[in-house]
């Protein structure tokens, strides 16, 4: 054996470093358990709470101590859009900040969404709701947070006149009340919600169209009322067709570039509150405007109201400095056949093809050949020809579209077989107008193409086929292909095939083996990951436009972690250099992100809805779907103030600079590249 000897006591500094390295983690690990709280709340909202465990950890969230925790379970009860979630939100309504009862109302709204889903709600569900709320705004002394109880009450899915009724009051009930530009927008937004949504089923009384009349007026007596206040009440107005000659004529002056443009939206109702006379005067303003957007809504509302001068108006605009507010004018001038010189003018543009052959020289033409094909059948079918044999597949792609209005058979099928997919679309859409089944071999042959939009539009087209012996075999063989691919963004191809095939009694989806709409996996990139949300706390984008300039984005991480770290991980591994922006709708917005130029390919798995508080203004940049949870990284932004999108799509980002650069921008213009700058 051997003898222990006994151990020498520790130095006293021993001990002081040991204790400040135990209070050292333990300081740290309560500063991670927030965190690790938030993204478990993350990582379950992204899965859709599918299980109790998942909606235990957002619930448990949403009684967090750490507010930013809370904050983001709050939102996540919301989004799941589950009316049984409303009594786990509405205690936030009395929270300490004002930033979680912001986020506590706008959750309410967006939970009630689901009774839209849902079997409708008894009335009695709704009004508890609204009650709640009305309690809440009676007491409450945040502005931001009056203005988004506001909102939500405007846009809850009310089923009785008397609640829309209800709902009105309580607006008008704040507004009296009302002590900032703050509570005076939260007062418009929910009032352009109610009216949009609401009003076949109550139109507003005297009292609210008085106070909208009198927020859309610009320096109006009780507070400077701010530009957006004065578009949302414009918005209610015109969706309630209660815009009168006062206000028609205050917005038409407005400094505000969008009011007016409303100004003209609003003078193309026939039954306006006001005189043809008036608005007429308005919309001969309107086409002088230093605003393009102005002038575009001034066009459209002549033509909307069949006005006399609408082809006058759209041949001098032809000439425009705007090339947005050309293409426009040409589009229009396709009515305008009676008129030599319009056709003339159409005849010009269509043979002016020396710079068709450049990135953003073929629109005039391709614009131009599809409206004479209109307005002169003769000329158009003299030039087609040369757009047919163009290299420039859009302008084949303009082509078709000028064929249909043509009713040219041989064209049509001639351009069905093209090598671009975009092209077959417009040619089979074409042919469904001009030769019905008589094409449907046709329409069999596009079910084998790889493009989801042409196999889409191919099996619309077999849709009441009466040559079932043709159509079944192909569509089944189309399904069973995209089923094996697995990819979420082919639904529109899918549904259309299933429809067609249910109509022939031999719906797919009843087969054993075939029932799942998807087989696709979840994206490589979806997984929420701490060290990706710390990485893109405060990210900015810069996406380059090839020809025309750059634009700065500010990517909103706390808002729409989804949406971000798939729209960053995509940029960063050079996705969208090389893409295009494919949809361009002046006063509305730009699309692209797709790598087959159209709406319906995209990244090949599905992006959750992650719609918040952050409005739909111009510069918003949103995640592009075509049905709840369907966003394939295709992005827009929006031209204007779009309020019928908020709560409807995410917003992810917002124009910090360059939105001179997208008011530019046309169809088929290049994404250069997107570069990723993380935040400090």
């Amino acid at each position: 054996m051997w003898n222990a000897k006994p151990a020498e006591p520790a130095e006293p500094w021993f001990f002081c470093v040991l204790c400040a390295l135990c209070v050292l983690l333990v300081v740290f690990a309560r500063a991670q358990a927030p965190a690790t709280t938030r993204l478990a709340v993350l990582q379950a909202e992204d899965r859709r709470a599918p299980t109790p465990r998942d909606l235990a950890v957002i619930r448990s969230g949403a009684h967090s101590p750490d507010a930013q925790t809370m904050r983001v379970a709050i939102r996540a009860l919301g989004r799941l859009e589950r009316p049984s979630l409303i009594p786990d939100i509405a205690p936030a309504l009395r929270n300490a900040f004002p930033e979680i009862r912001s986020e506590a109302a706008n959750a309410i709204g967006q939970a009630a969404q689901g009774w839209k889903r849902d079997s409708p709600p008894a009335a009695s569900a709704v009004d508890a709701v609204v009650n709640t709320l009305a309690a809440r705004l009676k007491v409450e002394a945040d502005h931001d947070v009056r203005a988004a109880l506001c909102e939500t009450v405007g846009r809850l899915p009310y089923a009785t006149a008397a609640q829309v009724e209800a709902a009105e009051r309580t607006l008008l009930d704040m507004d009296a009340r009302s002590e900032s530009v703050t509570d005076r927008l939260g007062v418009a937004k929910g009032f352009e919600a109610l009216v949009r949504i609401q009003r076949r089923l109550r139109a507003p009384g005297d009292e609210a169209l008085a106070r909208l009349r009198r927020l859309a007026r610009p320096g109006a007596a009780d507070a400077s009322t701010g530009a957006r206040v004065r578009r949302l009440a414009l918005e209610a107005l015109i969706a309630a067709s209660a815009v009168d000659g006062e206000a028609l004529r205050s917005a038409s002056h407005d400094p505000d570039a969008q009011a007016r443009r409303l100004a003209m939206r609003a003078a193309a109702a026939r039954d306006g509150a006001f005189t043809p006379d008036e608005a007429r005067a308005v919309l001969a303003a309107g086409r002088g405007d230093d605003s393009s957007a102005v002038r575009i809504e001034a066009l459209r509302s002549l033509r909307a109201r069949g006005d006399a001068d609408a082809c006058a108006a759209a041949l001098g605009a032809a000439a425009d400095r705007d090339v947005h507010v050309v293409l426009l004018a040409i589009d229009q001038l396709g009515a305008c056949g009676p008129a030599p010189d319009a056709v003339d003018a159409l005849e010009r543009a269509v043979n002016a093809l020396s710079d068709a052959s450049s990135a953003r020289g073929w629109h005039r033409a391709a614009h131009a050949i599809v409206a004479l094909a209109a307005a002169e059948p003769v000329r158009g079918a003299r030039s087609l020809p040369q757009f047919i044999g163009s290299r420039i597949w859009q302008l084949r792609m303009y082509a078709a579209r000028a064929a249909a209005e043509l009713n040219d058979r041989a064209a049509l099928d001639g351009l069905a077989k093209d090598d671009d997919d975009n092209v077959r679309e417009a040619a089979v859409e074409g042919l469904r107008k001009v030769a019905g089944h008589d094409a449907d071999a046709i329409y069999v042959s596009g079910l084998e193409r790889n493009g989801y939009q042409i196999v889409r539009a191919a099996a619309a087209a077999l849709d009441g086929t009466p040559h079932p012996e043709l159509a079944v075999p192909a569509l089944n063989a189309a399904w069973q292909r995209l089923i094996a691919e697995g990819h979420d963004n082919s639904h529109d191809a899918r549904d259309a095939i299933a429809k067609a095939l249910a109509g022939l009694a031999a719906d797919p989806r009843g087969r054993p083996g075939s029932t799942r709409a998807s087989t696709a996996t979840r994206h490589p990139h979806d997984d929420l990951a701490a060290e990706d949300l710390r990485r893109l706390a405060s990210p900015r984008a810069r996406v380059t436009i090839r020809g025309v300039g750059a634009l700065e984005l500010a990517l909103f991480t706390t808002q729409a972690p989804a949406a971000v770290l798939r729209f960053a991980h995509l940029a960063e591994s050079g996705y969208y250099n090389g893409l295009t922006f494919h949809r361009v709708v002046p006063n509305f917005v730009i699309q692209g992100g797709s790598p087959g130029a159209n709406e319906y390919i995209g990244d090949a798995s599905f992006m959750r809805d992650e719609v918040g508080l952050w409005p739909h203004v111009r510069g918003a940049v949103g995640i592009s779907t075509r049905g709840h949870d369907t966003g394939d990284a295709q992005i827009f932004i929006d031209l204007v103030d779009n309020p019928r999108l908020d709560h409807e799509y995410t917003v992810f980002a917002q124009v910090l600079n360059g939105i001179e650069v997208v008011d530019q921008i046309l169809e088929g213009d290049v994404i250069e590249r997107v570069d990723i700058v993380p935040g400090p």
